[in-house]
C-alpha cells in the first residue's frame, strides 16, 4: 500500500510540473473545451472550489479521489442551461465495492444548437439548411481509500466531437488525491485534469474535387484533401483546501469553506472560493466566486440551494445553482437530481 501511495504521488507531481506553463499568449490554442465545463449544482454554486471536499458522483468530475469518501451507490442527473443557448446534459453513477474500491461511469453531452449552414456559393445560408455540432465525453472512474486519511482516484475519458461529417476523437485522464488530517475540520486535495495526447479533426468534408486553375475546363477534376492541424487538450492542475470551523458533524448547523488555485496550460491562473451551509443535513445554501488576472475573464459570483429528502434507505437531493457570465446573453443555470442508495 505504501508503494502504491508513493507511486501515485510521484505521478501527480510529475504531471503537475508539466502543466505549470500557462500564459495569456496561449489563450485559444487548446481544444476540447467541453472537458472544462463544470457539472452539477453543488460545485458550480461554490465557484468551482470543489477539489478538497468533492464527494459522491460530482467527484467523478471535480476530483475522482473524492468518490472514495462515501460508500453505497449514487446516481446523478444534471442539466445546464449554458450561455449562448447551448445546453449540457450530464449523467453519472458510482458504487463502492467492498475490498476493491469505488467505480463510476459518467456521460457529458454538449449541444451547440442549430447553426445556419453556409457554403462558398451560398454565404448567406439562403438554402435554409442547419447543422447541430455535438460534443460528448464518456468517463470511467476508479477511486480507492489508500489509508484512513489519503484517497486516490483517476478518471479516463473518451472524447468525441462531431460537426456534420467531420469528427475528432481523443482520450484524457484525471488524477487526484485527497488528504484529511482529522485536525480542526481541514481537508486538502490536488487534481491534474485533462492530461492526454493532441486531437485532430478528420472526415469526408476535408476532401473536395476541383479543376485546378488554368486547366482546360473539360479536364477531369482532381481529388484534393486538406489536413487539419492538431490541437492540445485544456490541461490544468488544481490545489484545494476546505475547512469546517465547527467540525461537529452531528450538530444541526454546519458550514464549510473551500478554496482552489488552478494553473492552466493555456491561460492565466484562476482562483476560486466557496462556502456551503447546511441545516439538519436537509437544507443547503451555497455561494462562491471565480476570478482570474486574465483579461476579459467571463465568470464571477455564483450561488445555489438544495434540499435533501429521505425515503427509507434512499436519499434524494434536488439542487439548483446560478453562475454569472459576462459577454453573453443569459447566465449559467444548473438543475441537478441525485439519488443515493
Amino acid at each position: 500500500m505504501k508503494k502504491t501511495l508513493l507511486m501515485s504521488l510521484a505521478l501527480v507531481i510529475v504531471l503537475s510540473a508539466m502543466l505549470l506553463a500557462g500564459s495569456e499568449d496561449r489563450i485559444g490554442t487548446a481544444g476540447a473545451q467541453e472537458l472544462r465545463i463544470p457539472i452539477g449544482s453543488r460545485g458550480s454554486a461554490m465557484g468551482g472550489a470543489l477539489v478538497a471536499n468533492a464527494k459522491g458522483t460530482e467527484a467523478l468530475f471535480w476530483n475522482p479521489a473524492g468518490a472514495a469518501a462515501e460508500g453505497g451507490t449514487e446516481a446523478m442527473f444534471s442539466h445546464l442551461q449554458y450561455f449562448a443557448d447551448m445546453k449540457l446534459e450530464y449523467a453519472a453513477v458510482k458504487t463502492n465495492i467492498e475490498g476493491f474500491g469505488t467505480i463510476g461511469v459518467s456521460a457529458k453531452v454538449l449541444g451547440i444548437g442549430d447553426i445556419l449552414k453556409t457554403t462558398w456559393n451560398d454565404q448567406q445560408g439562403a438554402a435554409g439548411e442547419y447543422f447541430n455540432p455535438t460534443y460528448s465525453v464518456i468517463g470511467l472512474t476508479y477511486a480507492r481509500q489508500l489509508t484512513d486519511r489519503v484517497a486516490f482516484g483517476t478518471t479516463g475519458y473518451f472524447i468525441n466531437e462531431r460537426i456534420e461529417q467531420v469528427t475528432a476523437h481523443g482520450v484524457a485522464f484525471d488524477f487526484g488525491f485527497t488528504y484529511v488530517p482529522n485536525w480542526r475540520g481541514l481537508k486538502f486535495g490536488v487534481v491534474v485534469k485533462n492530461f492526454g495526447p493532441e486531437m485532430t479533426f478528420d472526415g469526408p468534408n476535408f476532401g473536395n474535387s476541383v479543376i485546378p486553375p488554368g486547366s482546360n475546363p473539360n479536364s477531369t477534376a482532381k481529388d484534393l484533401r486538406s489536413q487539419s492541424a492538431s490541437f492540445e487538450l485544456p490541461s490544468s492542475v488544481q490545489f484545494g483546501a476546505a475547512w469546517n470551523p465547527l467540525d461537529r458533524p452531528n450538530e444541526k448547523n454546519n458550514v464549510e469553506f473551500s478554496t482552489v488555485f488552478q494553473s492552466n496550460n493555456f491561460s492565466q491562473d484562476e482562483f476560486r472560493g466557496g462556502m456551503e451551509y447546511s441545516y439538519s443535513d436537509m437544507f443547503f445554501l451555497r455561494g462562491g466566486y471565480a476570478g482570474s488576472n486574465q483579461n476579459n475573464y467571463m465568470f464571477g459570483p455564483s450561488f445555489g440551494a438544495g434540499v435533501q429528502m429521505k425515503w427509507g434507505a434512499t436519499k434524494v437531493m434536488l439542487d439548483y445553482s446560478w453562475q454569472k457570465t459576462d459577454f453573453f446573453t443569459g447566465d449559467n443555470q444548473y438543475f441537478t437530481v441525485k439519488m443515493a442508495f
